[in-house]
């Protein structure tokens, strides 16, 4: 029997909680194949983007910058638990799936926010085990899924108004992370087609 769509959100979540709990103090302001961010920032992007949407998943909305403001310094790792335990109680809640929320991609059912969740843990996964040298272990079946979802959702945003870089190239075997992270405008080394991206 599949894993549910919140078990699916909770496995990934889980999987890029161990690698944030894995960085050690000296790489937290290394650089990320997300240019604008050092692994720090990431990490704190991702924390903000579970606040937001779990309170989008209550009905509120507060704004990223007021989200990030409460943040507590020096804390990343920590913080990111609390994020991580905030969304995933949020979709805990009955019938939230079946529920149009307004979250930074506009208004949508909370089965598509929740999918979203998804692909940002995959993808920024992607990005926080390249940055740190830690092999990411993402179920490559979920990322698979994740890739049809992202590309049936890309086709109707212009690329003017995506908020992801151009999709680059990359090895049609490669595991599918890897194509993920193509899709969304990562540079894909040839070496990261290996064994370690396997689960």
């Amino acid at each position: 029997m599949s894993p549910s769509p919140v078990a699916q959100l909770a496995g990934s979540l889980a999987d890029i909680s161990e690698l944030v709990d894995g960085i050690r103090d000296e790489q937290w302001d290394l650089p990320t194949p997300c240019t604008q961010w050092s692994v720090h920032e990431l990490v704190n992007h991702l924390s903000t983007g579970n606040q937001l949407f779990a309170h989008a998943l209550a009905g509120d909305s507060p704004s990223t910058a007021s989200l990030a403001a409460l943040l507590p310094p020096g804390r990343p790792a920590a913080a990111h638990r609390d994020s991580v335990a905030a969304l995933l109680a949020a979709f805990d809640s009955p019938g939230v799936l079946e529920r149009v929320v307004v979250v930074p991609f506009g208004a949508v059912p909370g089965a598509v926010a929740l999918h979203l969740r998804i692909v940002e843990a995959l993808v920024h996964g992607w990005d926080l085990a390249h940055a740190v040298g830690l092999p990411p272990r993402f179920d490559q079946e979920l990322a698979e899924q994740e890739l049809a979802f992202t590309r049936l959702r890309l086709a109707d945003v212009p690329p003017e108004r995506s908020p992801f870089g151009p999709q680059r190239p990359v090895a049609r075997d490669a595991p599918a992370l890897d194509r993920l992270a193509a899709c969304l405008g990562r540079d894909v080394p040839v070496s990261a087609a290996d064994d370690r991206y396997r689960r």
